[in-house]
């Protein structure tokens, strides 16, 4: 008896699409990075591969990603530490992001499977992957200022954060969910539905974000706010996808959340660019 497929989750094409987007883009940098490195002969190299196996193992010990998908969060460890080497690397509030996401995602997880909400044990896929973290990769590309580049990472990395922990704490502590658009009851899971206790909980996970970046790179006050409130724009521009193009059938949610991470970095870079630099 022959095993049917898994049927494939509604628009997969767009998750497949911001795949052909990022990794690709990824691998060049990786590759032109590399040899770079060789030619010198510079420590970076091994480093690189060290940190990357080292996260990659983590990742797929503590199973909070599908195999498919450490390799795609490998290729983002490696392009975030390429781009910003030694102690001030990106990797720091990226792994910042990765313990309170998972912390959030395994936290009321038997609250979770009453509502059918928990997520699946095999962790996240390769396309989730690239969604929450494909902007802050992409942001690496060397034409981007050095400065600019600092921040749209830290407001992406900061949205991802902030959006997860809402969304997954939420369906622990939330009462009964809001469409973000109209402010009426909605089920728990709904796109769109937001809880209070679920936007108190991002709204914190975006400030811890912003501190710990701010702290990495060296940004004053002002910085820290701006990566803040950048991240915070993202979260409720998360919801608003949710609430509209989503439910309507356009967009997926790994589009959603890859909009809402480039949002939150263009906005930051923006403010970089226009105040800080």
């Amino acid at each position: 008896m022959t095993k049917e497929p898994r049927p494939r989750p509604p628009l997969y094409w767009q998750s497949q699409l911001l795949l052909l987007i990022v990794v690709p883009v990824s691998c060049m940098w990786i590759f032109f990075q590399t040899v770079d490195a060789w030619e010198r002969r510079s420590p970076m190299l091994l480093q690189t591969v060290g940190i990357c196996i080292a996260f990659g193992l983590i990742v797929w010990l503590t199973r909070a990603a599908t195999t498919p998908a450490v390799f795609t969060g490998t290729m983002m460890t490696a392009c975030l530490y390429l781009r910003i080497p030694g102690w001030r690397t990106a990797l720091w509030p990226l792994v910042a992001m990765l313990v309170l996401t998972l912390a959030a995602t395994r936290f009321g997880r038997s609250r979770k499977l009453e509502l059918g909400l928990a997520e699946s044990r095999s962790g996240r896929s390769a396309s989730q992957v690239a969604a929450n973290l494909g902007i802050a990769a992409l942001a690496c590309i060397p034409a981007i200022p050095t400065a600019v580049a600092l921040a749209g990472i830290a407001a992406a990395l900061t949205e991802a954060a902030a959006d997860t922990l809402s969304s997954e704490l939420g369906q622990v502590f939330g009462g009964q969910p809001m469409l973000l658009t109209t402010f009426q009851p909605v089920p728990a899971g709904t796109d769109g539905g937001i809880t209070l206790a679920g936007t108190v909980c991002g709204c914190l996970g975006a400030a811890i974000l912003a501190v710990i970046s701010a702290a990495t790179f060296h940004f004053g006050l002002s910085w820290a706010a701006a990566i803040f409130s950048c991240g915070v724009l993202g979260l409720f521009v998360d919801s608003l996808l949710g609430a509209t193009l989503e439910r309507r059938g356009m967009l997926n949610n790994d589009a959603v959340n890859f909009l809402s991470t480039l949002i939150s970095a263009a906005s930051a870079a923006w403010l970089a660019n226009r105040f800080f630099c």
